[in-house]
């Protein structure tokens, strides 16, 4: 068996990983990950002959290539050769979990920080148990900060991330009803996300990022050293509110006893003040300038099917498609219902994992829907069977596909929403 230390002088001469034989770029070393339904061992042989110098196997029987790597535990050992490289390099890291809004938090956290800074941060949505690894091991001595988002969909799961990340600034945005299979209640999912304090109040120095106008975070965060934001006129590191939200957020913010900034966004959706905020936070305890933060969070534009507004030439979108739980959804359509516009549309996907709350919350969600007096609301999935009867139902994003190739849409500005499993992200060719 090869010990970590062993293994990254290996990676320190081969710093490429990949867990993909579709992807394995010359040099590369190849971590034999099993799946549901796959067992990287099975492919170990296959990297090699792609060109990988290295594949870290932990199944019997592959011998004879000097070249495997045997270990006890492939994944485990992914996670500590990642702990033991971000030790090594020492950069600063802010790491950021929540509910809702942290991919977008990240985003605007790295886009304020890359004003001042080599930033190294998240990519995409590998924030678990293999992305979290991936990202660190992606990061170079040159990164002089870097912002990893972390999510969790079980217990424990934050704890385990965080003494993987060791980082030495927290960022919970915040607390809502997701995943409430997996974490059993809402008291569940907090004591998940605090998870991270836990491991902050145990490192000397850290320091943490507080939404304080969220109570439930404000009593976490106690007793740890906090910067805290929210809106104006109480007396925070970084205030602000909203100004404008038609359809895009403006908003203005300032430090504490500072000069205001204005700043119109490429962000859909009031619920967003909140995340930049967060950023700016972030960026003025690092020494960004206010202007350049001010810039940062003008600039930004949205991806990933995440508050962007697309027009299509025949509709304007609204795509919000990439998740969904019930505390996202309200924001989402309490958002839409201030947007004026004569002809409004909604398309929302069911909600996942969310257990024993499930109906209920798909039929609170319908019945707001039904109030707000749209032109057309539809409802996609098994899960809205039953509530809102005057809306319209499909059991799946196909239905609604056949049906908007049937009879196109126009002039409408739309509303499309749900979780990624519903796959609501392929309908904007079709609108």
């Amino acid at each position: 068996m090869t010990d970590i230390p062993s293994l990254y002088r290996l990676f320190c001469a081969h710093p490429t990983i990949t867990t993909d034989t579709r992807n394995c770029p010359q040099g590369a070393i190849f971590f034999a990950l099993k799946g549901a339904s796959f067992d990287g061992n099975d492919f170990a042989k296959n990297a090699l002959d792609q060109g990988c110098a290295y594949a870290v196997v932990d199944k019997q029987g592959l011998e004879g290539d000097e070249r495997f790597i045997h270990v006890a535990d492939v994944l485990k050992t992914l996670q500590q050769l990642a702990a033991y490289h971000r030790r090594q390099l020492g950069t600063p890291i802010v790491q950021i979990t929540g509910t809702n809004g942290k991919t977008t938090t990240k985003e605007l956290t790295a886009a304020v920080l890359s004003r001042k800074f080599n930033v190294h941060f998240t990519k995409g949505n590998f924030n678990n148990h293999i992305g979290v690894p991936k990202t660190l091991l992606a990061m170079t001595p040159q990164h002089q900060v870097a912002v990893v988002e972390t999510g969790a969909n079980h217990p424990g799961e934050i704890a385990e991330l965080s003494e993987i990340v060791d980082a030495d600034c927290g960022l919970i945005t915040n607390i809502g009803v997701a995943h409430i299979e997996g974490f059993g209640s809402v008291e569940g999912v907090a004591k998940t996300k605090g998870e991270l304090y836990d491991y902050l109040r145990k490192k000397s120095g850290s320091l943490v990022f507080l939404h304080a106008d969220n109570p439930r975070l404000a009593h976490m965060a106690e007793g740890l050293v906090s910067y805290k934001y929210g809106v104006a006129g109480k007396g925070y590191d970084i205030e602000g509110e909203v100004t404008a939200c038609s359809p895009f957020l403006a908003l203005k913010w300032r430090r504490r006893g500072g000069e205001w900034h204005e700043v119109k966004t490429h962000l859909i959706g009031a619920y967003n003040c909140d995340n930049a905020l967060a950023a700016a936070a972030v960026g003025y305890h690092f020494g960004v300038t206010e202007n350049d933060i001010t810039a940062a969070l003008a600039d930004y534009v949205p991806s990933n099917n995440r508050s962007e507004l697309k027009e299509t030439g025949r509709n304007s979108l609204i795509i919000d498609a990439y998740n969904a739980n019930p505390t996202s959804m309200k924001a989402a359509l309490d958002n839409f219902a201030l947007i004026s516009h004569p002809h409004k549309m909604m398309i929302l996907g069911e909600m996942r994992e969310l257990g024993v709350v499930s109906a209920e919350a798909h039929q609170t969600l319908a019945a707001q829907a039904e109030r707000m007096g749209c032109e057309d609301v539809w409802l996609v999935g098994e899960a809205f069977d039953g509530c809102a009867p005057s809306l319209r139902h499909f059991a799946n994003v196909e239905e609604v596909a056949q049906q908007l190739t049937q009879q196109p849409v126009e002039g409408r500005l739309i509303l499309i929403k749900g979780s990624n499993g519903t796959r609501l992200f392929t309908l904007p060719t079709l609108l």
